[in-house]
């Protein structure tokens, strides 16, 4: 993970913390998504990983025009005062920083609590945000990558694009229907629309498209793939084991569940021993030895088959 930066925000003594984030712009991009810009006083020093798949949780308030009840850091995650009721949180990708400014693109869908909040978000509302964390790591030397992905992961697909414009770039995007597909500000390679499926629309094409794709097993192309999590997870069997690539080649990261309330009552009504099975598989090794992650991955993947997840 890329180390946090605060040049240009005025901060050389920046402390971690959940930030109070207020809305001071709203653009609709396209029938799917919605841009909405975030700054306030507390944004001022709002560091960045420069990367360009970097996320953040936001916090959300009761209502919309209420204020959110923020945790504070504790370790790599957060916590809140005994007795105070957590907010309401969802994961989502910077599109872009500026000093003491953000953008987050939103997906425009129906039910989902930040769905409901953007469809009638406003200058002055306030979330709660904290610091980045990214994922993508381009390899040294690689001068050509693959971004797959659907409508959620394009913002950070987009972004990741422009902050690398000396890599030739191709984009594979699953969208819902011709008119939702958006550009970088940088030129591409190629950009491969698979209209009219996936996105919790209707089934998804994309593990096929990514099946008929000439990825070559050579080391010349970096694969970042984000999207829906079954399909996610689909994809990435394909790369590491039908064609094979090393781990540095690729990076698969599940960025949502499609009917993600079934998928909870799955897992609550697992017998217990399969959940700890799956619980320590997670947990990190006492003796700090060191863990394949990937082979990790392939275990927990293979026990969510097993059971229908």
């Amino acid at each position: 993970m890329t180390s946090l930066d605060t040049t240009g925000t005025g901060a050389s003594d920046y402390v971690e913390r959940i930030h109070r984030a207020v809305v001071t712009g709203v653009k609709q991009l396209g029938p799917g998504m919605i841009r909405v810009t975030l700054g306030g006083d507390d944004l001022r020093d709002y560091p960045t990983t420069g990367v360009g798949d970097e996320y953040v949780r936001l916090f959300f308030p009761d209502e919309a025009h209420l204020e959110p009840r923020l945790p504070f850091v504790s370790g790599r995650g957060w916590d809140y005062e005994e007795g105070v009721e957590p907010s309401q949180m969802r994961t989502y990708t910077i599109r872009d920083h500026r000093p003491g400014e953000v953008d987050i693109d939103f997906v425009v869908h129906e039910g989902g609590i930040a769905s409901t909040w953007v469809l009638g978000a406003k200058p002055g509302y306030v979330l709660g945000i904290n610091p980045p964390r990214d994922l993508y790591v381009l390899p040294a030397g690689v001068t050509k990558q693959m971004l797959i992905c659907d409508e959620p992961a394009l913002p950070a697909a987009l972004r990741v694009a422009e902050l690398t414009p000396d890599v030739e770039t191709e984009i594979v995007c699953e969208i819902r229907d011709a008119g939702y597909e958006l550009f970088p500000s940088t030129d591409l390679k190629a950009a491969n629309w698979v209209r009219g499926s996936g996105n919790g629309h209707r089934p998804s094409r994309l593990v096929e498209t990514v099946k008929r794709l000439d990825i070559p097993n050579d080391g010349s192309v970096y694969v970042w793939v984000a999207g829906e999590t079954r399909v996610t997870r689909e994809v990435r069997s394909h790369l590491r084991h039908t064609l094979g690539l090393p781990v540095s080649a690729y990076k698969v990261v599940g960025y949502w569940t499609y009917e993600v309330e079934a998928w909870s009552a799955k897992w609550e009504a697992l017998d217990e021993s399969v959940r700890q099975q799956i619980m320590d598989l997670y947990a990190e090794p006492e003796d700090g030895e060191q863990v394949d992650e990937e082979a990790r991955i392939d275990e927990v993947f293979r026990i969510y088959a097993s059971v229908g997840l």
